[in-house]
């Protein structure tokens, strides 16, 4: 009997189960380690573009800086608890005026006036 009919013969009765099993499995941790790359890589990407923004002008409120006026009030409407169950938890809401008084964080950059270089020589 020629070789290739042993191969069928242990095909037929199941005998390559555990290389079908390893392949599968094999295949599984592949694409799982495959999707935590892009994940990663995507991460990343987001951290470099994070790391190269300036700093966002928000005040304590967590509101932007230009909700707030040169005197500092802030202009933003908020919701405020108006009613409270006896677990002194809010039960309803109104729309009202946001309270903070000052802007609180890093100062954003004025226009920049930078003048050309020129070469004299």
């Amino acid at each position: 009997m020629e070789w290739y009919w042993w191969v069928l013969i242990i095909f037929w009765t199941g005998g390559f189960g555990w290389v079908v099993d390893n392949v599968r499995t094999a295949l599984r941790n592949r694409h799982t380690r495959k999707l935590e790359l892009i994940e990663a890589a995507r991460q990343e990407r987001l951290a470099l573009e994070s790391a190269g923004r300036p700093p966002e002008p928000v005040c304590g409120c967590t509101h932007h800086l230009a909700k707030h006026d040169k005197q500092g009030k802030c202009h933003e409407r908020i919701e405020v608890p108006t009613a409270w169950d006896e677990a002194k938890k809010p039960v309803r809401f109104e729309s009202g005026q946001c309270n903070c008084q000052q802007y609180v964080g890093p100062e954003p950059l004025s226009q920049v006036y930078a003048p050309d270089l020129t070469d004299l020589a």
